[in-house]
């Protein structure tokens, strides 16, 4: 694994995210599932298999993601194919976590 320093961007994606689980789709779930099962599997290192697909803390998971992009150093196929789909799934997260932020900037600002 490489050393690595955050940058900006990745620090505020954690920061963003939040501690619990996000309201991911189904076929968002089962996309995050398979690349975390496909990390595991291709690169023999171990992250939420203790926990129910969609239970993970989104926090928790987007650091990991983004520690995985900017750490591992991919050599076979399978673990390029894994590899290369990080960059979607941290994304994905991003994107769900800013729609959970906004809609709770929303529910805020409507009058009472």
């Amino acid at each position: 694994m490489k050393d690595y320093i955050p940058e900006l961007s990745e620090i505020r994606m954690v920061q963003r995210a939040p501690e619990g689980p996000l309201p991911f789709s189904r076929s968002d779930r089962e996309y995050i599932s398979a690349i975390l099962a496909d990390m595991e599997q291709n690169f023999g290192i171990s992250s939420f298999s203790g926990v129910a697909p969609g239970e993970w803390s989104a926090r928790a998971l987007i650091k990991q993601l983004i520690e995985w992009w900017r750490t591992l150093d991919p050599v076979t196929v399978e673990q390029r194919d894994a590899y290369n789909r990080l960059p979607g799934s941290i994304r994905l997260i991003d994107t769900v976590s800013t729609w959970v932020e906004e809609q709770a900037a929303r529910r805020r600002a409507q009058p009472v």
